[in-house]
């Protein structure tokens, strides 16, 4: 059994491991020792080519309300009424003027959307613009490359040739449309006085030490999330790429750029109305749900309107739950009101998730994130479940005639967890594997995969020492994933089964990092732990949809639709949220469905159940490590050949995005 990565090791022999390939095709060989790359990606690969698609087809509609369908959803990949919510207080009387379109109720209500776009027309809806004689103005609509609407209002300067992805479409205003773009926008600047106004009233309240606990909590919130982009009017607020103006990986807490920080001992009079209401708002979402209900913004206006809008959201889905009481819907948009209402949608949600399966929704592209309540396990869901249990049953020593038939019969049973089992030196790893490469045929994905911790022996004895600080300081080689592609996805990497090795591990490498990125996030708030790097750990399962836009590992390796399953693993008496998942993609064809998440879910609840099995096993003195999902038996598993030699890849692979 070898012996597991991340051991007593000295200074010289880590730094040399580390400069050797872990590619399973260049494994042994000297990092970096190629002459060129193995694959080539396209130059506007991801979000940039995407964009100039969207404007091409957005360019060539005939008419302007033709064009704002393509750009609203960006030709079908996001819904459009992300887009609507993203528009400024000009932009938005301006679409409301020219072609009726508004996120609001007629009413002024926030409410779903009807049609394909995914918009409404405002009761105060002016005509088309050119009906009612010659253009008064000449306005612009655009794309910009961060991959917002851009629109050039009347009074406004010509739209930053810079920002945009392709040129302008000229769009003109007669009498009627500027009479009612002019009240939209009167109307728009009242609300937005007047909810600046109230934002500032509330914060008052709260006392200076009130305040700096918000301020603290948003800091905390823009750390330990996934990257988020909000807007107040033409304030953007971001932990993501560019130029950040809150705290996340570019940005340390307390650095003068972050927005947040600067605020801290600003008196209150002092502060602009978009930082009040970018205070107020992530107070508000964070106190229905947690910090995961940042994202739920991402890409649009960060407005008391718009917090509201979420909130009616939750509370409708939540109302829906049968045996769950009904959340009372806020009286008005005062902030008073709807702290209220997230407090009481924050104390429900555990009750929902009692009676129905929370999930959230993701909008790759924009990096959008809804959260939903499942329907019920229909037959499809069953049947995917069905059919990996029964090659679990034909592969495992374990009966039953469902996933939670065999996890009885496991937990009645678990000590050959511990044991070697087939090919693997542990029952653990065999049951992983079994279990991801079921998965990936039965759902029909390109690429299945599970992680967890390679020693437990090492974290309960760390945990039963209160060895805090050794825990964040280990690496990712203390962590494993085993990901089985089904080998017909070689054709997404250039019909190479060892690129679609590389891939593998890539993926696999990548999970590693996930792992470690969330293990902190469940231990005792020491300084070690504040200090170190991480992310909330993740408690409900996803769905997403071209996730291939942003993130370069997705890019590189075409990771388009996909469900995560975290799961939550006991280890010594101490719960451990995301310590494992599972995980499904596609590279192309459908997205998942929601029946397909609620199988995946009871799939990776399998896997985890066996590995707080295993963890029991370790706690009462079993020696369980996991030794297997390492470069070396990606190559093997992927590809069914010994060791990979040197330049095992051929020519290198262009692919598409």
């Amino acid at each position: 059994m070898k012996e597991p990565a991340g051991r007593h090791e000295s200074r010289r022999a880590v730094n040399a491991r580390k400069r050797i390939s872990r590619r399973p095709s260049r494994l042994g060989t000297p990092a970096g020792s190629t002459g060129k790359p193995d694959r080539v990606g396209e130059p506007d690969a991801g979000f940039p080519g995407l964009l100039k698609r969207v404007w091409r087809r957005a360019s060539e509609a005939g008419d302007l309300r033709s064009s704002l369908d393509v750009l609203l959803t960006l030709d079908g990949h996001v819904p459009g009424d992300i887009q609507l919510r993203a528009l400024n207080s000009a932009e938005q009387a301006a679409l409301t003027a020219l072609c009726g379109l508004s996120w609001r109720d007629p009413d002024g209500a926030t409410d779903g959307f009807a049609d394909a776009v995914g918009t409404r027309a405002a009761a105060s809806a002016g005509p088309a613009p050119g009906t009612s004689g010659p253009p008064a103005f000449l306005g612009e609509i655009g794309l910009t490359t961060s991959g917002r609407i851009a629109l050039r209002t009347p009074g406004a300067r010509p739209l930053d040739p810079r920002d945009l992805v392709g040129g302008v479409r000229r769009v003109p205003y007669d009498r009627a449309a500027l009479d009612a773009y002019r009240r939209e926008l009167d109307r728009a600047r009242e609300r937005n006085a007047a909810c600046a106004a109230d934002c500032r009233v509330w914060l008052a309240e709260q006392g200076p030490e009130g305040r700096d606990a918000l301020l603290a909590q948003a800091r905390e919130a823009a750390a330990r999330t996934a990257p988020f982009v909000l807007y107040q009017e033409d304030m953007q607020y971001t932990n993501f790429r560019g130029r950040n103006t809150l705290t996340g990986k570019t940005l340390w807490p307390g650095h003068p750029d972050c927005v947040l920080s600067a605020l801290q001992d600003l008196p209150l009079d002092l502060w602009s109305d978009q930082d009040v209401q970018l205070v107020v708002c992530l107070t508000l979402l964070i106190r229905s749900a947690g910090f995961g209900r940042v994202e739920e913004a991402n890409g649009t206006q960060l407005t008391v309107d718009h917090v509201a809008y979420t909130l009616e959201r939750v509370r409708r889905a939540y109302s829906t739950v049968s045996g769950v009481e009904p959340v009372p819907a806020a009286t008005s948009h005062r902030v008073a009101e709807l702290d209220r209402l997230a407090v009481a949608l924050r104390e429900r949600r555990r009750a929902v998730g009692q009676h129905a399966q929370l999930y959230r929704e993701i909008h790759g592209a924009l990096m959008h994130k809804v959260e939903r309540v499942a329907a019920d396990p229909g037959p499809a869901a069953r049947a995917r479940q069905d059919a990996v249990a029964e090659r679990l049953r034909a592969r495992l020593p374990l009966a039953g005639g469902t996933l939670t038939e065999l996890g009885l019969n496991l937990a009645a049973a678990p000590g050959w967890l511990a044991e070697p089992h087939g090919a693997f030196g542990t029952g653990l790893e065999s049951l992983v594997y079994e279990t991801v490469a079921a998965t990936v045929d039965v759902f029909g994905a390109d690429f299945a995969m599970s992680r967890g911790m390679r020693s437990l022996p090492d974290l309960v004895r760390a945990l039963r020492g209160e060895s805090w600080a050794e825990i964040c300081d280990w690496d990712i080689t203390r962590f494993f994933c085993c990901v089985v592609p089904r080998p017909e996805a070689a054709a997404h990497f250039g019909s190479s089964q060892a690129a679609l090795a590389d891939a593998a591990w890539a993926m696999s490498s990548r999970m590693q990092y996930n792992s470690w990125h969330f293990v902190a996030g469940n231990l005792p708030r020491v300084p070690e732990v504040v200090a170190r790097d991480h992310f909330v750990p993740p408690v409900v399962p996803d769905i997403a949809f071209f996730s291939d836009q942003h993130h370069h590992g997705h890019v590189g390796n075409n990771v388009r639709f996909s469900i995560r399953s975290p799961q939550a693993v006991e280890v010594d008496g101490r719960r451990f949220d995301g310590f494992m998942d599972l995980r499904l993609l596609r590279c192309a064809g459908d997205p998942f469905g929601e029946q397909d998440l609620l199988a995946a879910h009871q799939v990776s609840g399998f896997i985890a159940r066996a590995t707080s099995l295993a963890a029991g096993l370790v706690a009462a003195g079993a020696a369980l490590e996991v030794t297997a999902f390492d470069s070396d038996w990606h190559w093997t598993a992927v590809t069914g050949r010994g060791p990979a030699a040197s330049g095992a890849l051929a020519d290198p692979v262009r692919r598409a995005s």
